[in-house]
Formats: C-alpha cells, structure tokens, sequence
C-alpha cells in the first residue's frame, strides 16, 4: 500500500473521530441502529411481502371475477383413484378427458407390480446422481428400450419432462447461436433459450415455408442452429411436416429436435411416434425427446440421439449431472409401458379410432376444433376465457370432466376446452361428451 493511500485512510479516520462516529478497525464507520432502519424504510413494503409480488396480484384478478360469477375453480381437483377414460372425484364418477393416460397404461396390473418389483428390489429412490453414486440396471434397461424404440445409438433419462428441455438446450447452446422454433412450441423450450441465452426465432405455426426463408435469411450469422418443433401439438392435436423438416436442417446446416411428448404411443401403426407416422428413419433427426409421464405411465424425461449427444449430456448437463436419478419404481413403470404398447399395438389403433370420431362428431355439431386432425387431441375453442371457464363447469355439472385452458396460456381469443382422448374410451362416452358440448356450448 502506497503512503498516499495511508494518509487518505488516515484522513477518513480524522473526519469520523470529529463527527462523534465510531471507527472500526478497517477506518469504516459502522452502520447505526439508526442508520439501518433509515435504510430499510428506503424499500417499499410491496419488495418485502409475496401477497404484494406483482404476479401474485395479476393471478388473483381472475380468481376474484369467478368467485363473484360462481364459477367452480376447475384446477387442482383430488382424483379419488387412476384417472383414466372415467375418474372418481368426490365419489363421484365422471368421463375423464382431463388426463395423458393415453394407452391406458397408467394403472395398468403390468406396470403396477413392475413398479412394485423394484421397489422391493431397489427402494423408493435412487437416492443420488448416476454419475457419483451409480446406477441400478432398470434406468439403463429403460434408456436402452428408448434408444432402440428410436433406432438411433443411445438415450438419458432426466427426472422431470420439463427440465430435459431447459437442461439439454440450456447447456448445448450458447450466445453465438440460434435456436429457431414453431410460434406453438412447449414454455419448457423456451425456458431453455433463455437459460442458453441464444438468440431467439420463431416461425409460424407448421408454416415450414417461412422457417426456411428465414434460415436462407440469417443463418450465416450464428455457429450452431436448432430448430425445435413438437411431433403432436398439446394444444391443438395437429402435427409437422417432418419430412420437411429434416430436408430443411439439411440444406441450411441445423440441428432439429422433436418434442414427442405427446406423440410417441400416439401415432404410427405401434406408437412409435412421428417417425413411424411418415416412416422417417430414427437417425434424421438430431435430438428425440420424450416424456415418461404420458403414454409410459411414469415420470420424467428422455433424450435420445448419436451417442456424443448423450454421453455429453450424461458427464456434462446440469440437470442430469446435478439431479438424483431417475426413482427405479419409475423406469420400471414405464419400461413394462413401452413393453405393453408395442406388444398390443391394437390400444394405439383403439386411441386413434376414438381420436378420429371424437373430432368428426364435434365438426358436425358444428364445434370449432382448430386444425386438430384427431390423433388424441381435440380443442372445442370458444374464444374467451370465461365462456370455456363456464362450459367447463356445465359439463362437470353433467359428469363429464374436461380443463379449460385460457388466457395467458393461450391467446384470449384462442380459449378452449381440451380433450384428451384414452384408447378405453367407449364410443358411447364419445356420443354422450359431444352431444352435451353441443347442447351446452
């Protein structure tokens, strides 16, 4: 330290001794009672309360305008028991088209003692990451199963179907990227981009003509690209011209990834997804991923691809590499679920039979279905959040169970009750739904 550093320390000292300020031993004066409280009356009360965090406010307006129209709160509701084409709730039966449960494998006996033999064997958890503490045999048996469903070389297995995107996106690609996507895509891609903090494109809903004009446009200004589309559209029940895009990714030098959360046990001959449905083979496309939770009745989410991808993500992602393992009583369960679906490729034929007369019924009684194509999805759009809010209470009247989804996860003119459609339904809860959609719409 200089002497004319000391002198100024020496000068700071002199000012604090004349004021009456104590001095500590670094020359600072230290912070009074006064002084603190002086501070803390600075901040604004609303910086120090939840109940005042401007989002909380903003979810509770439309909570307040349905208590006072009487409307029933239609989410968090308690299943008495396995929610699938029909539910209990409050001891009370009801067609169920709240629920993924598409092949009807959630519950299923096989699936049960699955998950209950490995509970005998490995326990409720795997208590720790893979990579510190090991594995059990059943999570690679599932991420091998996955792999060869796909026909590409290998696949990981995350906890939770969201974070599989936010890790794997967030991780593989950085500023000097783009990552380009369908104007619809899931809010967990999206969540990944920010964490990538890549720049951001979207593209028209299926509109493929305009995602290659605007890669013809840019592309030479970022490394890597990725395009993400979804092979099933949760909202909407249509899907992407995947052959399109893969010839796109070619020409232009991308990545492309397929969310087929909604998509594998869905379409093609045996649920294998997208992929069977235009008989695509697995390899041309970069990143699969998946989730366990819907068709394969457990938990989680998977990535599947060349195995630089996966071993990448498996030494390096945070959210694999800083995360327990997936439960084995999970990757059980949805390991005798990728079993049964491809053994009984009738539950995929009985689900897109229902899909297809579901949307038939509702577009001859004159419902507004979107571009739905009737694969297990349908929309009855309404177009205002409070109409699908009261017609979704109307049809809980009736017992018939079905979630409306509104602004802001939605476009307010795009609010709509979604229909999740099982291979158990029956023909006649199909009849029974549309009819009264119909005459309560």
């Amino acid at each position: 330290m200089t002497r004319s550093s000391l002198d100024l320390k020496a000068k700071q000292q002199l000012i604090e001794r004349f004021l009456g300020k104590k001095v500590g031993a670094d020359g600072t004066a230290p912070q009074t009672t006064a002084t603190r409280s002086l501070y803390r009356a600075k901040v604004p009360e609303a910086f120090t309360r939840f109940d005042r965090h401007p989002g909380y406010e903003k979810m509770l307006v439309p909570k307040a305008a349905a208590d006072r129209l009487g409307l029933r709160n239609p989410f968090f509701i308690a299943h008495d028991g396995v929610a699938g084409a029909v539910t209990r709730i409050n001891g009370r039966e009801f067609i169920n088209f709240s629920s993924y449960n598409y092949l009807g494998l959630a519950g299923h006996p096989a699936v049960n003692k699955a998950a209950k033999d490995a509970i005998d064997r490995y326990g409720t958890s795997a208590s720790a990451s893979r990579l510190v503490a090991g594995e059990r045999p059943i999570q690679r048996e599932l991420e091998e199963a996955l792999a060869e469903l796909y026909e590409v070389e290998d696949c990981v297995v995350f906890v939770s179907g969201h974070a599989t995107n936010v890790s794997t996106i967030g991780y593989l690609f950085g500023p000097k990227d783009l990552v380009i996507h369908d104007s619809l895509i899931h809010n967990s891609v999206l969540e990944g981009i920010k964490l990538a903090g890549s720049t951001r494109r979207s593209f028209t809903h299926n509109d493929t003509a305009m995602l290659d004009n605007i890669l013809a446009e840019i592309r030479g200004q970022f490394e890597r690209v990725l395009i993400v589309v979804e092979g099933h559209y949760s909202m909407d029940g249509d899907i992407p011209d995947l052959p399109a895009l893969i010839d796109i990714k070619r020409r232009h030098g991308c990545f492309l990834m397929v969310d087929e959360a909604h998509a594998l046990g869905v379409l093609g001959a045996t649920g294998k997804g997208i992929r069977e449905h235009y008989g695509v083979p697995g390899k041309d496309v970069d990143i699969w991923m998946g989730t366990l939770s819907k068709t394969l009745a457990g938990c989680g989410g998977y990535i599947a691809g060349e195995r630089a991808l996966v071993e990448h993500l498996k030494y390096a992602a945070p959210g694999f590499v800083y995360s327990v393992g997936i439960a084995p009583p999970l990757a059980a369960a949805s390991l005798a679920a990728l079993r049964i679906m491809l053994n009984e490729p009738e539950r995929v034929a009985r689900l897109q039979e229902n899909g297809r007369m579901f949307l038939k019924m509702a577009k001859e009684s004159g419902i507004d279905v979107g571009t739905s194509q009737g694969f297990a999805i349908v929309p009855a759009i309404t177009g205002s959040s409070l109409k699908a809010a009261k017609l979704s209470n109307r049809l809980f009247d009736s017992a018939i169970n079905v979630q409306p989804i509104v602004y802001p996860a939605v476009e307010e003119k795009a609010a709509r009750l979604r229909f999740f459609l099982s291979s158990l339904h029956t023909e006649a809860q199909i009849k029974q739904t549309v009819q009264m959609l119909k005459e309560t719409a």
